[in-house]
């Protein structure tokens, strides 16, 4: 990301989370880094329909450690998907070794946002009390669950907002064939890739979880590197 618009993230998140801001504000600011950070996503994307040497497609593994590591996994997810980046599950001990694809600067967001995310949702469980006799484990898994789908449905919504700009004709094809070199980069590593069954969780989290997920910053202020950002809450 280039360091003017990493620039203006971060002074809009250091708004948002000055404690003397209002809800309102904080939301206000918290929309308009989302905004920067899906225009970024765009712009790259153009530069390189012209010139694809500027933007490569690739490919990372990010580890994602215990606790909650499946929890983690399922957060990196909902963040890699809207940005066009798709990834695959692979275990790895007593976590998961995150196989992520994607171009290089989609692969560049997905790193920032999910490292920042990571930490705010290790905040949003410190603050949220357990409800008496519900077991702890339950709960924060159910708290993420929420926390992820919120953040995904956010993303989306920016990235369909940055996509559909009427000062950016075509850009609709060409995010479409970034997507499909996106996915068969995958299957050709993956070609016999099998889809994981639907999660059942019991905590009542989820409510809250979600609500966390809406007020989160998008785009934290730290440029951390995949493996550095799984740990953030194993510790």
């Amino acid at each position: 990301m280039s360091e003017a618009m990493l620039s203006k993230v971060r002074k809009l998140l250091a708004q948002a989370e000055d404690p003397a801001c209002t809800p309102a504000e904080a939301a206000a600011f918290t929309a308009k880094a989302t905004e920067l950070i899906a225009r970024y996503g765009v712009d790259r994307a153009l530069l390189a329909s012209r010139d694809p040497a500027t933007d490569p497609v690739g490919d990372r593994v990010v580890e994602v450690i215990a606790p909650y590591a499946r929890d983690k996994a399922g957060l990196l997810a909902a963040v890699a998907d809207p940005l066009r980046c798709r990834c695959v599950r692979r275990r790895h001990g007593s976590g998961f070794a995150m196989h992520l694809f994607g171009f290089a600067s989609d692969l560049e967001r997905v790193d920032l946002l999910f490292t920042s995310l990571l930490v705010q949702a290790a905040h949003g469980l410190a603050g949220t009390p357990v409800p008496a006799g519900e077991q702890p484990a339950a709960f924060r898994r159910s708290w993420l669950a929420g926390f992820a789908q919120s953040i995904g449905a956010r993303l989306r919504a920016a990235e369909t907002a940055a996509a559909t700009d009427p000062g950016t004709p075509g850009v609709a094809l060409v995010l479409a064939d970034r997507s499909d070199r996106v996915q068969r980069r995958l299957a050709e590593v993956y070609p016999r890739l099998r889809t994981a069954p639907p999660r059942r969780l019991a905590g009542s989290g989820f409510a809250s979880g979600a609500d966390a997920g809406r007020r989160a910053d998008l785009g934290g202020p730290s440029m951390g590197t995949g493996p550095r950002a799984g740990r953030v809450l194993g510790r």
